[in-house]
């Protein structure tokens, strides 16, 4: 594995979206060879490098040279780096010509069409990626989503389980289909589908939305709850719509 710059506007890649759990960053990844053998074995065998190898393999299987990965494609050392990464996600997801959705609490061979909250006790009875702030992004950008389940085992695209999608989002099957620029929608519905996600950083929940507005603004961790303050104040600056006054 090689970590190289690219233009994802002339790149054809595929994009890994993730629960994040235990990962290897930008750092390690570097700096993997120079390592000791016991502490390069340590990394090898963590879940997050287990998820890197696993979806480079099914990039290669795709036909794609490159794949991204946000936990170790950003080196968040750099401040700048980062919030210029976070700024461009939306557009990286979007440029992508495939995203792999990892459902790492799946464990079965088929996608869950049904609300199971014995099996998904904390994230509303559905597979927990669909409750974290980010993802939603990373649902809706894309044309193409691929899901797999914990073992790598393909269990169905956006597509095709949109129904499914849409009772489990409430997003609209249309904007599932043809993304946000093809429907008129209101602040509030967009804001809607986030609401009832997490993000473990406060301010993620807003810097999580602000590809699905079109804004952009520099991060400022530790800021707290004034990040979705500041979120607001950027979309009413470009737009004219009152239902923003809901949130």
């Amino acid at each position: 594995m090689v970590l190289v710059e690219l233009d994802d506007k002339s790149t054809d890649y595929a994009i890994l979206s993730h629960r994040w759990g235990t990962e290897v960053s930008y750092e390690a990844m570097v700096g993997l060879m120079k390592m000791e053998e016991q502490e390069r074995k340590e990394v090898m065998d963590c879940d997050g490098h287990q998820k890197i190898t696993k979806s480079c393999k099914q990039a290669k299987r795709d036909g794609y040279k490159w794949l991204w990965i946000d936990t170790c494609c950003i080196d968040k050392r750099s401040s700048s780096e980062l919030s210029e990464a976070i700024n461009a996600m939306y557009r990286w997801y979007q440029n992508a010509r495939v995203c792999y959705a990892y459902l790492n609490d799946v464990d079965e061979p088929v996608f869950p069409t049904e609300q199971d909250n014995s099996k998904f006790t904390k994230s509303n009875g559905w597979p927990e990626w669909f409750m974290r702030g980010w993802t939603l992004q990373e649902l809706i950008a894309p044309k193409q989503v691929e899901f797999f389940n914990k073992d790598w085992v393909p269990i169905g695209n956006k597509q095709r389980l949109a129904p499914t999608l849409t009772n489990i989002t409430r997003i609209p099957r249309e904007v599932l289909r043809d993304g946000l620029s093809r429907k008129r929608l209101s602040v509030a519905q967009i804001m809607s589908w986030a609401a009832r996600r997490v993000t473990t950083r406060e301010e993620d929940r807003a810097y999580s939305l602000m590809g699905l507005f079109g804004v952009k603004m520099p991060m400022l961790y530790g800021e707290g709850k004034n990040a979705f303050q500041r979120l607001q104040l950027e979309i009413i600056r470009i737009s004219s719509d009152h239902s923003i006054f809901a949130w």
